[in-house]
């Protein structure tokens, strides 16, 4: 029995190098390829348990240089394709569109234009609920809800699902497309809520709430996501997409006065309260709520969520604490000059 290879595009990001972990402690008979640019939200310090493990190599490229994609497509012939490499983060969109445009259309058509030409078993596109836009109070996402993205990114992942959905209609390459709620765990990087709350309250820094904070996302642990991910990439039906959600729905406000709460019982001394909240002027085109049907995934790949949502917030928060010394690393000048751009400068005086 051959050994099966994955290829995992932007696997040295947050949920990338948590999909690799996750592969390798299920499987025994499988070789991983980690593909990855290494650009700020990339760290390979995620994955430095495995790097000297036999079933791992890392490659350095980046998905928009098509030589660079044909070289690993034609080195190491996958079988399988699963694409997270992405910018990912809506206030990046906002302050560079292009960057979203080129690495999220454009590298996603390199990659399906590889896989097909290899004739790979299944590629599997990454994406999001924000494809589907903005809901009011009510209702959820189902996967038959037209795309209306509001945000650069939101439609740069929007146009790479169509492509991606292309080539299954004209060339047959055996795809699938997972669309998921927010996402939160270890690895994440602090320019998302949960991280970023967490290291300002480390830090005794102000936290930047957007608007009233009142804007609600449907939240899914890592970990729950790695495994709809791996039920999709091998009993999907090709040409499918699939939403995965945990059915946790909260505001942004609750979140930061849920973490500022579980780090006071943890940490006493830091005196972390919620004097640190600082409303600061809302994001340009700010989604209100986001919610996820997934019924699909459920009844028909027998998927559900394991993790409850207080349970995994303390578990990350508990992460975060243990792991000091990654959290630092992060902290760069880049990270500084990001933040002061995107929430400094937008602080109450």
């Amino acid at each position: 029995m051959s050994t099966s290879k994955y290829l995992v595009t932007g696997g040295a990001g947050f949920i990338g190098s948590n999909f690799i972990h996750f592969l390798l402690k299920r499987f025994d008979d499988i070789n991983i390829i980690n593909f990855d640019n290494l650009t700020y939200a990339g760290n390979l310090n995620n994955l430095s348990s495995i790097e000297k493990g036999l079933r791992y190599t890392f490659v350095k490229g980046d998905i928009c240089e098509f030589k660079k994609v044909k070289k690993v497509f034609d080195q190491f012939e996958p079988d399988y394709i699963i694409n997270f490499a992405a910018e990912s983060h809506v206030d990046r969109s906002i302050l560079n569109p292009d960057i979203f445009v080129r690495s999220n259309v454009l590298g996603v058509q390199n990659l399906l234009q590889a896989s097909s030409k290899h004739g790979v078993t299944r590629f599997l596109q990454i994406s999001t609920d924000e494809v589907y836009g903005s809901l009011g109070k009510t209702g959820k996402f189902h996967e038959t809800t037209p795309l209306a993205p509001r945000s650069p990114y939101s439609a740069s992942k929007a146009s790479a699902d169509l492509l991606t959905q292309a080539y299954f209609s004209t060339f047959n390459l055996p795809i699938n497309i997972t669309r998921s709620s927010n996402n939160y765990g270890p690895y994440q990087f602090p320019e998302k809520l949960i991280p970023l709350t967490i290291l300002n309250c480390l830090h005794g820094k102000e936290i930047p709430v957007y608007g009233d904070g009142l804007n609600v996302r449907d939240w899914i642990h890592v970990e729950d996501h790695c495994s709809a991910i791996d039920l999709v990439l091998h009993k999907g039906v090709p040409g499918e997409v699939y939403n995965v959600g945990a059915h946790n729905e909260r505001s942004n406000i609750e979140i930061v006065k849920l973490i500022i709460q579980i780090l006071a019982d943890l940490r006493p001394h830091l005196k972390v309260s919620e004097e640190l909240i600082t409303y600061v002027e809302d994001r340009k085109g700010h989604d209100k709520r986001y919610a996820i049907d997934s019924t699909k995934i459920q009844k028909k790949l027998h998927w559900k969520p394991s993790i409850p949502f207080e349970h995994g917030l303390q578990n990350t928060i508990r992460w975060y604490l243990d792991h000091s010394d990654w959290l630092d690393s992060i902290i760069t000048k880049d990270y500084l000059e990001y933040y002061q751009k995107v929430y400094e400068n937008k602080f109450p005086v």
